[in-house]
């Protein structure tokens, strides 16, 4: 009985999660949201479903029955790891941040395509983060209920930077190919600007992976620094 409650709750956690993220998108039902609890309030509200409802979905993924597909190695986790820390950096270089490219830009209409942050490096950061954090949880979680939950995670996160872009390019038209040219002229070093912004930023990451790392056996009842996740 345990198992079929267990694969029951993480199929309502996970319908739950993806109705969730589904729904708002709906102009009309997204309008009225916002309408009735105003752009910051419908932001703040949908953050927060969001997060409990993604330690919902994780925690109800580790009450699934364990069904075995493949065998986790420190040499995985130690991948894992650099995969997350990469995330981190990714997220922290960008929020806050101009990005006309991607969801979730900040005062799209100041960004300098001459100093594009992460943006020269990916236009979809924040998607490439979520990439890279569901590749790293596949890599340590061998079994079929993590699978289909950090593999849905992957999926969505590569297709939604494609889905994103066809849509910005039908609502810019020409101005997207002309700013994404621009964008692709900034040299390299322009993804690091400004510099002391940046260096603050990696510190954040950093920071930010070690608390994470620290809390996780609290969240989510595994320590990723101990037993085979690390030697």
């Amino acid at each position: 009985m345990s198992g079929m409650f267990g694969a029951a709750e993480f199929a309502l956690a996970f319908a739950a999660f993806l109705l969730a993220h589904r729904v708002p998108t709906f102009p009309l039902v997204r309008s009225a949201l916002v309408a009735r609890f105003g752009a910051v309030g419908f932001t703040l509200l949908y953050s927060l479903l969001s997060l409990l409802l993604l330690a919902w979905v994780i925690g109800a993924a580790g009450r699934a029955p364990y069904i075995h597909l493949w065998d986790t190695s420190a040499l995985l986790a130690q991948v894992a790891f650099c995969l997350m820390l990469l995330a981190f950096v990714i997220v922290c270089l960008a929020l806050g941040r101009p990005n006309p490219f991607s969801f979730g830009g900040l005062d799209n209409h100041r960004f300098d395509a001459a100093r594009p942050g992460i943006v020269r490096l990916t236009r979809h950061p924040l998607l490439l983060a979520l990439a890279l954090w569901s590749f790293a949880h596949l890599l340590v979680n061998g079994d079929l209920a993590h699978a289909v939950l950090f593999g849905s995670f992957l999926a969505f996160a590569l297709l939604g930077m494609g889905m994103i872009n066809r849509r910005n390019r039908r609502r810019m038209g020409p101005p997207w190919h002309d700013l994404d040219a621009a964008v692709q002229r900034a040299p390299l070093s322009a993804s690091l600007q400004p510099i002391a912004a940046t260096v603050f930023r990696v510190l954040a990451a950093l920071a930010l992976l070690g608390m994470l790392l620290l809390l996780h056996p609290v969240l989510f009842g595994v320590d990723p620094l101990a037993g085979h996740y690390l030697p």
